[in-house]
């Protein structure tokens, strides 16, 4: 079946030619036909099934342009989901002279009331911000003939029910209502009996709870071992665009800022971004100026990005609906896409619980090692060279390698050589084969799973005090050092030995006593750091803060940190 035998009109055929679409999925063929027949709807189907075309294309075809009071509601539960029927809409129209304006909070009312004051055709928004307009009185429902309620048990788990129920009664009683779910509990049943009049109900039920076009794997690693393995896999994988899903907003800005200093075009998005950030943000994963997002749940939610090709789950999810939602972020559209989880050795019964729930195995992967990472280096740098072969410049280097040659009576070999030298600068092409590679064992024989726990989120505590004396094995001298982070800015021994390790090219068993203060913390270091690592050292950030590494004097010790709180006439001795 095409979407021409589904009955829609030449215009919106038209538009749908342009995007690339050719056949309907099965709630688009089951959904369009009823709503274009003028009946109410009930849609059951997961997300990434098509059901926003599913309403929007039978919407737009019977929009009157005349008309400049709003035609089409559209609630959506998060500012994200209102951004993405919002575009849809946007997309599907093209070549047309509908108006569509999405309405959520965090945006400017300035920039909704001049559009509804011109005249809009679509309005896509969250509960509570629509509820703010019609408290206002500036948003017109009186000649509404269409209300879409998508994702209908998101917006009532998120507690929606009674803003929804209000907008729902301010709407004509002649209205065509579509509401799509991805379950029906009792609440929504109740919802659809009350607004919908004899609604048809369409389930479109998926054979596995995950799209079967994506590669789902997993990779067994302790919390430690999680930064360096993220870093191999980037450099190895054939990957667009990636979201890395954490546990906490905190974990976004650090994973995010230690991406960076690996290189990496990376950007943190979380609950507390501001709106305005969070989009500008989206727009850069979009056009291709950022690469990698790293994102909790919540933030994540609604985001479709045609780019996102891989979707890593840095900290595993603890329930399977979590998993289903974060690997829909890719493989969307019949597109194919990659799920990679990272499993720390005590987390393995969450993969078998996630197994068991999509009915599907996940594929065991191994760390990528030095040299598959050297082979992906060397790949990368003769392509760079093909590339560079074909350029319009090549002829005037030519000339100018000519003339050196030429000039100083050198192999060809030699001279492409320290060109290759100087593109390449101070960062070496390959990976070294000694320090990485221990980082792909557990770091204590058969007891690794111990010094694992304290990235799990479950037990810290004890995770702590296994970084907080790592095992010194080498006889250099140690001093103390002290860094502007502490017990304000929520660190722990791990983020600190993290950072500074990775950034000052440092190995854990460099590290010695930390000691967590209020405003800052001190840390046991070689007393003999390397001017490249004081350098590189004076970037790095904990948590967002600039660590502000200096020399404290003198070794950590419990009795001698009291002694220093006391006043200064008790320390005469």
């Amino acid at each position: 079946m095409t979407f021409a035998d589904l009955g829609l009109g030449e215009a919106v055929l038209k538009a749908l030619k342009g995007v690339g679409y050719e056949r309907p999925s099965a709630i688009q063929e089951q959904t369009i036909p009823p709503l274009l027949a003028g009946h109410d709807v009930v849609g059951l189907a997961q997300t990434g099934t098509g059901k926003t075309a599913a309403f929007a294309l039978p919407v737009l075809d019977r929009l009157d342009l005349k008309q400049k009071t709003p035609q089409a509601l559209v609630l959506a539960p998060t500012r994200e989901l209102a951004l993405q029927v919002c575009e849809a809409f946007e997309k599907y129209a093209s070549g047309s002279r509908v108006s569509v304006l999405p309405v959520y909070g965090g945006q400017g009312y300035g920039v909704q009331l001049s559009a509804l004051r011109r005249g809009v055709h679509v309005v896509v928004g969250t509960p509570g911000r629509i509820m703010d307009h019609l408290d206002k009185g500036t948003l017109d429902l009186s000649e509404l003939r269409f209300l879409v309620l998508d994702e209908a048990d998101e917006m009532l788990k998120m507690g929606f029910a009674e803003d929804v129920e209000t907008i729902l009664a301010e709407t004509p009683d002649e209205k065509q209502v579509a509401l799509f779910s991805a379950t029906m509990p009792t609440q929504i049943r109740r919802l659809s009996k009350k607004y919908l009049s004899d609604p048809v109900e369409i389930t479109v039920k998926n054979k596995t709870a995950t799209a079967a076009n994506i590669t789902q794997r997993y990779l067994i690693c302790s919390y430690p071992q999680k930064v360096d393995a993220l870093t191999r896999i980037l450099e190895v994988e054939n990957f667009e665009g990636m979201i890395v899903f954490v546990r906490t907003k905190q974990e976004t800005e650090t994973l995010a800022e230690k991406l960076r200093a690996r290189g990496f075009a990376a950007a943190a998005i979380n609950g507390d971004v501001a709106q305005v950030q969070r989009e500008r943000t989206v727009n850069q994963l979009k056009t291709g100026k950022l690469d990698i997002l790293v994102a909790t749940d919540v933030a994540a939610r609604g985001l479709d990005v045609e780019r996102i090709s891989h979707v890593v789950n840095y900290d595993i999810p603890t329930d399977t609906e979590s998993y289903v939602h974060r690997i829909g972020r890719t493989g969307r559209a019949g597109r194919s896409g990659d799920a990679i989880s990272f499993v720390t050795p005590r987390e393995k019964y969450l993969l078998r619980h996630i197994e068991k729930a999509t009915r599907q195995p996940l594929t065991h992967m191994a760390l990528p090692s030095v040299d598959d990472v050297n082979q992906t280096r060397l790949t990368r740098f003769d392509d760079q060279i093909t590339t560079a072969l074909t350029s319009p410049k090549v002829d005037f280097f030519r000339e100018v390698v000519r003339h050196y040659l030429k000039e100083h009576d050198v192999p060809e070999v030699d001279v492409a050589a320290a060109l290759a030298v100087v593109l390449q600068g101070d960062e070496p092409l390959l990976l070294e084969p000694g320090p990485p590679q221990r980082t792909e064992r557990p770091e204590r024989g058969d007891r690794g799973d111990r010094g694992d726990r304290g990235g799990r989120g479950e037990r810290p505590g004890r995770g702590e005090r296994g970084e907080r004396r790592p095992r010194r094995e080498s006889d250099q001298p140690s001093a103390t050092y002290r860094i502007a982070v502490g017990k304000r800015h929520k660190v722990e021994p791990r983020q600190i030995v993290g950072a500074i390790a990775n950034e000052g090219k440092l190995s854990r068993r460099d590290f010695g006593h930390i000691d967590i203060r209020p405003d800052h913390s001190l840390v046991e270091l070689p007393a003999d750091l390397p001017a490249e690592t004081w350098k590189a050292l004076e970037r790095t950030r904990i948590s967002g803060q600039l660590i502000e590494l200096q020399l404290d004097g003198g070794a950590p010790s419990r009795e001698r940190d009291v002694k220093e709180r006391k006043p200064r006439h008790k320390r005469r001795d």
